[in-house]
């Protein structure tokens, strides 16, 4: 049978735009001190604003595998940044699934990554730099890359749907002038502030530190301080796509979404300047969705939502139905208020320069190690979201109990989805998932992935990236 030809009219565009390492925290649409988001806020305006929304497969891979699935990590089979081999031909990405449909698929900056399987068309961009290349312009970059795209889709009479991945607010931090001071005024080598010895002296990332920060740099606040630029500027060139949108007559019928593979630790945790770990400032990310013909202007929603609830949630605003059977649910449910939130409690995993799992509910955060962390971190961590939702404070040796309970509740769904799956949980399957098979199957002790892991340069994130695709 034919495959039915779908207009534009029938159906609307999709542009989701996914940031690395964007942490919602550093948002002023989220309430940040700081104006680091001003043209996104007036964007939010008009849509509705996820206030719980959380990436519990952490990282960029696994992230965005379950984001442009609908499928929790037992559904893609993908947990780690280094993943081996493609995504799982049991599932269809939502590229797929729209181009089934007619509709004409592109994704810039993301070409190769097991999660971005099925577009038609892919378009790179430059998207990193260090501190000998200068400044960085990676958002705008992104813009002269999608553009003339965005023109060509628009001319089209059938829907498009594409994919933008912003880098910005990722490693390293170089955002051009004059966002570099619009956050810092001060003197960011002076001798007198040792606040910077801790990540400068930590052995694993130094050398990567010391390949994009100021030579000499001593003051932590100066590169919390790039970071916010790098999202100020990001905000800036994103109503350049807003603008052209509303420019080439499709943004109202367009659903936009905004959203993040993941958060970033800047100075918390003792993880410096990366996205590795499980704490809520890596866990919890934004989420933005604007169509004006179903999705309200200026609500904010507290319910808890999911990457895994993204794809049902925009098949059902494009009112596509399919058989597919995803783990996640539509969020319009909680918009519309059917429902006050998704799944409260949840299965969390990280598979990045450290590999733990754990449980988290509204109250309680669970972390369990399954190889030691080259942060000397105890195997098991909880920690009181409500009286601590900084989680500086370690109560897994003062509360056994609630380790045993959420330990059990975590033992009781791996086993159920390993069951409805057929396949062993793949947090225990990743194998030298660190990219050092020399180590053996696991890290003995936290020495030895301290003497192990190791980031030296740009080339050689670049390079740790590359073999996330392969």
């Amino acid at each position: 049978m034919a495959k039915r030809s779908v207009s534009r009219e029938d159906k609307p565009n999709v542009v989701l735009i996914g940031v690395d390492s964007l942490r919602y925290s550093h948002m002023s649409l989220y309430g940040y001190h700081r104006q680091t988001t001003p043209h996104i806020d007036r964007f939010a305006q008009g849509a509705t604003v996820f206030e719980n929304n959380f990436s519990p497969h952490i990282p960029t891979t696994s992230g965005y595998s379950s984001m442009f699935t609908g499928r929790d990590c037992f559904g893609t089979e993908i947990v780690a940044l280094r993943h081996k081999g493609g995504l799982t031909p049991k599932v269809q990405t939502l590229a797929e699934i729209l181009g089934k449909a007619g509709y004409a698929t592109t994704c810039v900056g993301f070409k190769g990554n097991a999660a971005s399987r099925g577009f038609q068309d892919y378009i790179q961009f430059p998207g990193w730099g260090s501190w000998v290349e200068g400044r960085s312009h990676k958002a705008e970059n992104l813009n002269k890359a999608t553009l003339p795209e965005l023109e060509r889709l628009a001319k089209q009479k059938k829907p498009f749907f594409l994919f933008l991945r912003h880098m910005d607010p990722h490693a390293p931090y170089l955002p051009p002038l004059p966002f570099d001071r619009m956050f810092y005024h001060g003197n960011e080598c002076d001798p007198k502030n040792k606040s910077m010895k801790p990540a400068m002296t930590f052995k694993p990332f130094c050398d990567f530190f010391a390949s994009w920060m100021p030579p000499g740099i001593t003051d932590k606040e100066y590169v919390i301080a790039q970071y916010d630029g790098a999202l100020a500027y990001m905000d800036s060139c994103m109503q350049v796509i807003f603008t052209a949108m509303e420019t080439l007559g499709v943004l109202d019928n367009t659903i936009v979404v905004l959203n993040s593979d993941h958060g970033e630790t800047l100075d918390d945790h003792d993880c410096y300047f990366d996205h590795h770990s499980i704490y809520d400032n890596i866990l919890r990310t934004p989420l933005v969705i604007r169509y004006p013909a179903k999705v309200p202007a200026g609500l904010r929603v507290k319910g808890f939502t999911q990457h895994k609830d993204l794809v049902p949630t925009l098949l059902e605003l494009i009112g596509l139905k399919t058989k597919i059977k995803f783990e996640g649910q539509s969020a319009m449910q909680l918009v519309r208020g059917e429902k006050p939130t998704l799944d409260s409690e949840f299965y969390i995993t990280e598979c990045t320069w450290m590999r733990k799992h754990g449980w988290r509910t509204p109250e309680w955060k669970l972390i369990v190690a399954l190889e030691p962390d080259f942060h000397f971190k105890p195997p098991v961590e909880l920690y009181n979201l409500v009286q601590d939702p900084e989680e500086n404070h370690n109560v897994a040796e003062e509360q056994p109990d609630v380790v045993k309970l959420l330990r059990k509740r975590m033992e009781a769904f791996i086993a159920r989805r390993e069951k409805e799956q057929g396949i062993t949980n793949p947090m225990l399957t990743q194998g030298a998932w660190h990219n050092h098979p020399e180590a053996g199957p696991a890290f003995k002790t936290s020495q030895q992935a301290y003497d192990t892991l190791h980031i030296g340069s740009i080339k050689q994130a670049v390079a740790l990236q590359a073999k996330s695709r392969k």
